[in-house]
């Protein structure tokens, strides 16, 4: 599956199937769920979220996308705007890579604070 990427200043009300809109004003980017729920998935860029790479012609967000307060709860990579779909996380699985990014988000928080 493929997915487009348009550049935006405001990520608009009604978002499109498909497209992935990215406000680097905002430091974000939004899509609807891949698999069609129409969940609406945004992704903030830190170096405790999500991260762009953009090469000119196509995009990738990094790491994956775990949609696990929505109802499907899919799984996916968003690499060279190909989504590549995962595998569904039980929910022991979800409460684990949770404790891990909030352990991650701490550590980076007190790698900041070392730096200033």
């Amino acid at each position: 599956m493929i997915i487009q990427h348009r550049f935006v200043e405001q990520i608009p009300r009604e978002l499109e199937d498909g497209i992935l809109y990215i406000s680097m004003e905002f430091g974000s980017a939004m899509h609807k769920c891949i698999c069609g729920c129409g969940y609406v998935v945004v992704t903030p860029f830190s170096p405790t979220d999500w991260r762009l790479i953009y090469n000119g012609e196509t995009v990738s967000l990094e790491p994956s996308i775990g949609n696990w307060s929505s109802e499907c709860k899919s799984h996916y990579f968003i690499t060279n705007n190909k989504v590549r779909m995962s595998r569904l996380f039980n929910e022991k699985e979800i409460k684990e890579v949770r404790k891990i990014d909030r352990q991650n988000k701490k550590k980076k928080k007190k790698e900041r604070r070392k730096k200033r």
